[in-house]
């Protein structure tokens, strides 16, 4: 006699063999959590607010509720299948319901399939220490996306476990379109049903097993391409048919039906990264990480014409066994140079062409690289949403800073992160500051993980805020998570 389960979907009773169910709420997990924070000055501190995945809000004052299911990844199949529904409702947020994640993962050996909005970090900087990728970073609400490819490294063939590599190409659609008509003051830019392109190779060689060095190194690029941008009373309606999602794949020139800069140049928004890092795995539990990070928005960038300038530079040290610091991170970042402040497009009576003038991050026609008013890149380079005229661009794309962050676990069920970062900001090109404003932001962290409450942690976290560029701020928040099994 067979078992039969009952599972309840949408107020009616699905019968089940015992076998089907116990395979569908296989490695099922929930995960509930409440934030709640206060805060003092011009705004929630910015280390409360960024590289969050975009669930949390300047205003001073703002909450939220959170709820998902998940289904992992069985990585040791042929063929698996993950899922996440993960729904927020929140106070003094850029919106009320936030649907932040809702995705399903298809894989088959090596290759793999993903449908929906899910979170992702940067491929090259620990989520928790980093200021975050200048390509991607976490700091922005997840973009809808159907993405397909070798999503972990795969070793390559004959090379003995010496050379592996992975990558992804994706298509998406941004959704911040109420928001951004919300936000925008009347004459503005803002844009609609822009579409989103993605795509990146890394490889990796070496062999642990063999010799503690391993290189790793690789190419991430992105677009913004399609949909509406309204500046004042002007429409310019971009072409998105399929020959299109190919001019964006393979960067080139626009067709008759796209404005002249875009015809001279290339179709949609384009930049990204090339990314490298080298790590030592020493002896007694050591690991050593420096890494590099080179962003770009054009080829005479990508391929280096004008030098690298502007890049991430950092260092990751992992400490073996020590309770108080058990992790460590220095980065200098850098988006000052933007290969000078001369541009000339060439033309049959000039034909010269100078490069300059890239303005990171912003665009001539979209509202530049960010979502839901947070920049999709290192947040240092401050958000739109900050701005308090409507505008919906990167205020000052040029800037240099440091950041540290320092992590450890002084007791087994207590650990703290500590984030500091300075910078300073010369505003852009076209509009410099007047002035320098030196900006500088602080966060100390403390999660509590009793052992009696399986499942439960709570943490305590206060940022502070100085600078010419966000003001004066100081604040707290308190978030509270449970997790489990189903």
């Amino acid at each position: 006699m067979k078992f039969i389960s009952k599972l309840i979907i949408g107020g009616g009773i699905l019968l089940l063999p015992w076998n089907t169910y116990a395979q569908f709420t296989k490695k099922l997990n929930y995960r509930t959590e409440t934030g709640i924070g206060f805060s003092g000055g011009e705004h929630t501190p910015f280390w409360l607010t960024a590289n969050k995945q975009g669930l949390s809000s300047i205003e001073k004052n703002n909450g939220y509720l959170r709820a998902g299911i998940f289904r992992e990844m069985e990585e040791d199949k042929r063929f698996s299948y993950a899922f996440g529904v993960d729904l927020a409702v929140a106070y003094n947020f850029t919106s009320t319901f936030i649907i932040q994640q809702l995705y399903a993962d298809l894989k088959y050996r090596c290759l793999g399939l993903s449908i929906g909005s899910k979170e992702r970090y940067s491929e090259f900087n620990n989520p928790l220490l980093s200021s975050g990728g200048l390509t991607f970073s976490g700091n922005a609400r997840p973009i809808p996306q159907v993405r397909i490819g070798i999503p972990e490294y795969t070793v390559v063939p004959g090379t003995k476990g010496w050379l592996a590599f992975k990558g992804h190409v994706a298509y998406g659609m941004f959704t911040d379109d109420g928001w951004q008509k919300d936000f925008v003051a009347p004459g503005n830019k803002y844009t609609e049903h822009v579409l989103y392109h993605s795509k990146d190779l890394y490889v990796k060689i070496g062999n642990q097993e063999k010799f503690p060095l391993i290189f790793e190194g690789g190419l991430e690029m992105a677009a913004q391409f399609g949909g509406n941008a309204f500046i004042g009373n002007e429409k310019i309606d971009m072409p998105n048919g399929i020959k299109d999602f190919f001019k964006v794949f393979i960067p080139s020139g626009g067709g008759s039906d796209t404005p002249m800069g875009e015809q001279l140049n290339v179709y949609g928004n384009h930049l990204g990264s090339w990314n490298f890092s080298l790590t030592w795995y020493a002896p007694q539990d050591w690991t050593v990480r420096p890494y590099y990070e080179h962003y770009f928005e054009d080829h005479s960038q990508m391929f280096g014409e004008y030098g690298w300038k502007d890049c991430l530079a950092g260092i990751e040290i992992t400490f073996p066994k020590n309770p108080i610091v058990s992790s460590f991170v220095y980065e200098y970042i850098s988006t000052k140079d933007q290969t000078g402040a001369v541009y000339w497009d060439h033309t049959p009576e000039i034909p010269e062409q100078v490069s300059g003038s890239d303005n990171y991050y912003n665009h001539s026609i979209y509202t530049g690289w960010q979502h839901w008013g947070m920049g999709i890149g290192n947040p240092l380079v401050m958000s739109p949403v900050y701005n308090e005229d409507g505008d919906i661009s990167f205020k000052s794309s040029r800037m240099q800073g440091h950041h540290l962050g320092i992590m450890g676990n002084p007791a087994s069920d207590l650990q703290y992160r500590i984030l500091l970062s300075f910078t300073r900001n010369w505003g852009t090109y076209g509009l410099p500051f007047y002035e320098i404003k030196k900006n500088g932001n602080a966060l100390v962290e403390l999660t509590y993980t009793p052992h009696q409450l399986k499942g439960w942690d709570f943490t305590a976290s206060l940022g502070v805020d100085r600078g010419g560029m966000l003001g004066k701020s100081a604040g707290g928040m308190l978030t509270i998570r449970k997790t489990g099994w189903i």
